[in-house]
C-alpha cells in the first residue's frame, strides 16, 4: 500500500525531539507574531475610527486588523530563506545521519550540529534557497508529465479528472523538495547544483512510487491538520472575541494560523522523514538514467539552470550522466 513506516518515522521524530521543540518554538512565534500585530493594527484602527463615529469604529478595526496580518505575513516572508536553511534543512541533516545509523559527535548539540552540515554543504542560505526554488520547478514538471500521460487514456470526462489529480500532485510532492536537499547532505557532495540534478534524475526514474507515497502522506498531513484547526478554533475564536469591534472572522484565520504552525512545526517532517524513506529505499543501488537526464532537459529549463550552475560552481565544468 504505501512503502514507508509510520512508526519509524514518529521514532525520528522523538529522537530528533531538540529539532523539533525548536521547530514548535519557531512556528508558534510566527502565530503569535501574527495574532499580536493583528490585534494591534485592530485596536489602532477602533481607536481611529473613533474620531468617524461609532458606526465606523468596526469597519476601522477590520482593516486595522488586515493591515496588520498583511505586514506580518510581508515580513515572514522575508524570512523565508533564513526559515529554510536554518530550521527545515538543519533539522533534514539529522535526521539523515540517524537514518543511515550514524552517530551525531559527541559534545555538538543536534541544532549546531545540523547547522554546521548545512553551511559545509551550501555555503549560504540564498545558495540553499535557490536551489531549491529551481527543484520546485523540475518536480512541477516531473508532476505536469505524469499528469500529461494520464491525459492521453481514452476514458470520457478524463481531463477534468486529470486537472483534479495534477491539483491533488502538487499538494502531496510539496514535501519531496526537501527529500532532494535531502541526497546532496547525504551523498556530502561538494557541489550542491550537481547533486540536486542527480537526485532529480533518480526521483523521474522513480516518479510513480514516489507519488504514489506522496499522496498517502498528504493525506495523513492534511487530515490531522483539520483536525488540529478543529481543536484550536474554540480558543483561537476566544481570541478574536476580545479584539475590538468583534472581530468575529478572526476566530476561523487565528485557528487556521495555529493549525498551520502545527503542520509546519511537526506534521511535516513527519512528512518529509517518510518521503525520504521511501525516496532511499526507492533509489538505493541506482545510478541516474542518462535517458531520464535528456528527458528532464527538455522538460524544464530549470533543469538546465542547475547543469550551469553545477558548472559555475565546480569551476572545472560540468561532466554529463554516463
Amino acid at each position: 500500500m504505501w512503502d514507508f513506516s509510520f512508526a519509524t518515522a514518529l521514532g525520528l521524530m522523538v529522537r530528533t525531539a531538540p529539532y523539533v521543540l525548536f521547530r514548535i518554538v519557531v512556528y508558534f512565534a510566527i502565530a503569535v507574531a501574527y495574532v499580536l500585530v493583528t490585534g494591534t493594527g485592530a485596536g489602532i484602527g477602533y481607536g481611529v475610527g473613533a474620531f468617524a463615529g461609532p458606526d465606523d469604529q468596526a469597519g476601522y478595526a477590520a482593516w486595522g486588523g488586515i493591515i496588520g496580518f498583511g505586514a506580518t505575513a510581508g515580513v515572514i516572508y522575508l524570512l523565508r530563506e533564513y526559515l529554510l536553511y536554518t530550521v527545515k534543512a538543519g533539522h533534514i541533516a539529522v535526521l539523515v545521519e540517524l537514518m543511515d545509523g550514524r552517530p551525531l559527535p559527541n559534545g555538538k548539540g543536534q541544532i549546531a550540529y545540523g547547522a554546521s552540515v548545512v553551511r559545509e554543504r551550501f555555503v549560504e542560505a540564498s545558495v540553499l534557497f535557490g536551489i531549491d526554488q529551481l527543484i520546485k520547478g523540475v518536480i512541477g514538471a516531473i508532476t505536469g508529465l505524469m499528469q500529461g500521460l494520464f491525459s492521453l487514456l481514452p476514458i470520457p470526462g478524463l481531463d477534468t479528472i486529470a486537472r483534479l489529480l495534477r491539483a491533488f500532485l502538487n499538494v502531496a510532492v510539496g514535501f519531496i523538495d526537501e527529500v532532494i536537499l535531502a541526497h546532496a547532505i547525504r551523498t556530502r557532495s561538494d557541489n550542491p547544483y550537481a547533486s540536486a540534478r542527480d537526485a532529480l534524475v533518480l526521483y523521474g526514474q522513480n516518479a510513480k512510487v514516489m507519488m504514489k507515497n506522496a499522496a498517502f502522506v498528504a493525506v495523513l498531513v492534511y487530515l490531522f491538520a483539520f483536525v488540529v484547526f478543529l481543536v484550536m478554533l474554540a480558543p483561537a475564536a476566544a481570541i478574536a472575541y476580545l479584539l475590538p469591534g468583534g472581530w468575529s472572522a478572526g476566530g476561523i484565520v487565528f485557528a487556521l494560523l495555529f493549525a498551520w504552525a502545527v503542520k509546519a512545526a511537526v506534521l511535516e517532517p513527519l512528512a518529509i522523514t517518510c518521503m525520504m524513506q521511501v525516496y532511499f529505499k526507492a533509489t538505493a543501488g541506482q545510478t541516474p538514467d542518462p535517458a531520464w537526464e535528456a528527458k528532464l532537459d527538455g522538460l524544464s529549463s530549470r533543469f538546465g539552470d542547475l547543469k550551469h550552475k553545477a558548472m559555475a560552481w565546480s569551476g572545472l565544468g560540468f561532466r554529463p550522466i554516463k
